[in-house]
């Protein structure tokens, strides 16, 4: 068995809008990836960078309903590296909001996978309240928002 968490919103836009705000790396540097960037568009099959040195394979993209992602998990220095799988499903509303499903799964049942599952949830509740807040206002949240960030350096949970 592996540890994992699932988190959960909803935004008040179509889902489309909502959907490109992740795939496209313009919108998604706007809000999320926003030292450093996102290198590319998410394609099934390819391998795209967030923040300059992240690498994050992209497994599965349907339009509009869910995208699969692979990233490092096992944080630096543990070895043997193995991968997290994160799972985002997009589900449109009745109102033409869309409910958003964030689930990130695989790390090892030790201390160092619960911390870094812990930060991880963390991180991804943040990018999904500034994804609400910059595709229904146009508001980047994150910016100012790490002091590590505005030293040039990615957040972690020892430069936070």
């Amino acid at each position: 068995m592996s540890l994992g968490f699932r988190i959960s919103g909803r935004i008040g836009k179509p889902v489309a809008e909502v959907f490109d705000a992740v795939v496209n790396p313009t919108k998604l540097s706007g809000y999320f990836t926003t030292l450093g960037g996102a290198s590319a568009p998410l394609v099934p099959g390819t391998t795209v960078t967030w923040w300059k040195t992240v690498p994050v394979e992209v497994d599965e993209v349907v339009p509009n309903e869910r995208i699969v992602l692979r990233w490092d998990g096992s944080g630096p220095g543990v070895v043997p590296a193995y991968k997290t799988t994160i799972e985002m499903s997009f589900e449109a509303l009745d109102d033409g909001g869309t409910f958003v499903t964030i689930a990130e799964s695989g790390w090892r049942e030790d201390e160092a996978g619960r911390q870094s599952s812990y930060g991880n949830c963390e991180g991804w509740s943040q990018m999904l309240s500034c994804m609400k807040a910059y595709v229904e206002y146009g508001i980047n949240l994150r910016e100012g928002f790490y002091p590590s960030e505005m030293r040039g350096e990615l957040p972690t949970s020892e430069s936070k």
